[in-house]
């Protein structure tokens, strides 16, 4: 899958990438409230996460620059209980310093014709609320907000409020 952005495609991730997925899931751990974790994630960890996605065919997308992973996007399943087996949530993380370049938008574009192949029929963003570009770039593409739960995290010696944006398929 190519895009217009020179240098850009976006492809299918595979095991060669668990190292650039790391960094980018820890970069984001530790330094900004996209994830409302505070331990980086091991080796180990990265690799179970995959293992699982392949095994129950949920694709990880990654996004190149001149041959370098600068981020990637997934969906997980919502909630585990069968009503909910057609919403799932998604998540789409960009290396910072490539952030605001338009990789974001590839990347939930590409998630979102996935889904749609995979027959989903909702998606669901849970997206700090200081988050604003993150938020509109959901917007953007069709998203709109759902709900906000008040101080749902506490990272950074702080409350953090969680807005969740939907987009039905």
């Amino acid at each position: 899958m190519n895009d217009p952005l020179p240098g850009t495609s976006v492809l299918r991730c595979n095991e060669k990438h668990l190292h650039a997925i790391q960094d980018i899931f820890n970069e984001a751990i530790l330094h900004t409230t996209a994830l409302y974790e505070e331990s980086p994630r091991s080796k180990a960890m990265i690799a179970e996460w995959f293992a699982e996605k392949k095994q129950i065919a949920i694709p990880v997308f990654g996004v190149e620059q001149q041959g370098i992973l600068v981020g990637f996007a997934t969906w997980g399943s919502f909630r585990p209980y069968p009503a909910y087996s057609k919403t799932a949530e998604h998540s789409v993380y960009i290396a910072s310093e490539y952030q605001r370049r338009g990789f974001g938008r590839l990347l939930l574009e590409t998630i979102i014709r996935e889904a749609t192949a995979h027959q989903l029929h909702l998606l669901v963003a849970g997206i700090d609320s200081t988050n604003e570009a993150s938020i509109a770039l959901h917007r953007h593409v069709g998203f709109t907000h759902a709900g906000t739960i008040q101080e749902a995290g506490y990272k950074f010696k702080r409350w953090l409020d969680l807005e969740f944006w939907q987009r039905v398929l």
